[in-house]
This record gives structure tokens, sequence and C-alpha cells, in this order.
């Protein structure tokens, strides 16, 4: 078993949790977190990117002199590529950038950034997130208490925790996310992970 310390709100020691090592203290495959990581980011991105070719630019449907004669070049169109307002050659267009990977891959990735942060002296747990109402003065208070003020933080709470989110969220270099979106990605980019016990405890018990 793995063991931490658990702090209050107060940034002193509350407890010791004891977590699961081959969750927490597992020797972090980096190889495979990189595709995990690499998989996660490429799967983000639209597509979208696009430019217009020499048959999707307007214009130029009249040659623009003759064929021979005129001492110049010959050239058939004013859009062709080495034109000023051509189209484009070999330029993006739309395309899917999704990736696949096996669902072990993902768990041992996330297995790996966990087992890290804890290694590191990244990875905080607290006895609780108690938010009656939103707060963002009691939110920067507890990561003062906490010395990871000023830092890239990223909060994971539990998904029906509304009081806290709205809490963290308008911090500056604070990431708060609810448990069911934690990845890779996610944990690892950052200076301090921060979660509660109750967290800390889901994630074990969904990865081990």
């Amino acid at each position: 078993m793995s063991k931490i310390e658990v702090k209050n709100a107060e940034g002193k020691k509350a407890t010791t949790l004891e977590l699961s090592s081959d969750v927490y203290g597992i020797e972090p495959n980096i190889p495979t977190t990189h595709q995990v990581v690499t998989c996660q980011a490429s799967s983000r991105r639209q597509g979208t990117h696009a430019v217009k070719n020499r048959s999707a630019v307007s214009g130029g449907g009249v040659k623009p002199w003759r064929q021979k004669g005129t001492g110049r070049a010959r050239q058939g169109t004013i859009r062709a590529p080495q034109w000023a307002g051509g189209g484009v050659v070999f330029g993006p267009t739309p395309r899917t950038h999704n990736k696949r990977i096996n669902s072990k891959m993902v768990k041992l990735a996330m297995r790996s950034v966990l087992s890290g942060k804890l290694a590191d002296n990244e990875l905080i747990v607290v006895d609780e997130l108690s938010f009656e109402k939103p707060s963002t003065k009691q939110a920067v208070a507890l990561l003062e208490a906490l010395e990871v003020a000023g830092k890239r933080v990223t909060v994971v709470v539990t998904d029906d925790d509304v009081n806290t989110f709205l809490s963290f969220r308008n911090i500056e270099r604070v990431r708060v996310i609810g448990v069911s979106e934690a990845g890779a990605e996610n944990l690892i980019d950052n200076a301090a992970l921060v979660m509660p016990v109750e967290v800390a405890k889901q994630l074990e018990e969904v990865l081990s």
C-alpha cells in the first residue's frame, strides 16, 4: 500500500491515507503515457482547416494573353498557384485527427501519472472540499494554505460538486474538472494535482 498525508483546509496534516500500490505505486510507463496523451490531444483537434486550390478559387476563366507572340511565358489562368490570388498547392484539407487506443493503455497511463505525481510530491489529497456556496475567496485561501498558489494546479472534484467547481473555475492557472473527465492528459499537465479523499478512492476503484 502507498501512504499519503491527508491535509485539511488549513494545509495541516489531518490523517494518513493508504492507497493501492497497483494504482499509486507503480513504475511509471513513460512510452505508454506519451502515446495516450498524444492520442487524447489529437482527438481534440477539429480538423476543419482548409484552403482553396486552383479549382476552388473564383475567377480565372479567361486565358490572360495569347499563347504565342507576346514574349511572355505562356499562362492558362490567373488563378494558377504561381499567381497572386491563385490557388494553394498541397494545402490542408478537412480531415479527422482522431486516433484510437485500447482501454488497457488508457488505464495504465493514468496509473503511471498518479504514481509519478505521488512520487514527485505533486499529489495533494485533502480531507474534503466543502463549499456551502460558491466562493472564489475561500478557494484561493485553500490553495494558499496548501502552498500551491500561483502554480499550475488541477483540482479534481466529484461530478455533482457544483459549488466547488464554481469556486475554482475563475482562478488564474487553476483548472477544475470532474472525476469523470480525469484522463492522463488532464492529470499530468500541472505542477500540483489536488483532490479530496473521495475522488482518490474513486480513481483507485476504477483503475484497480
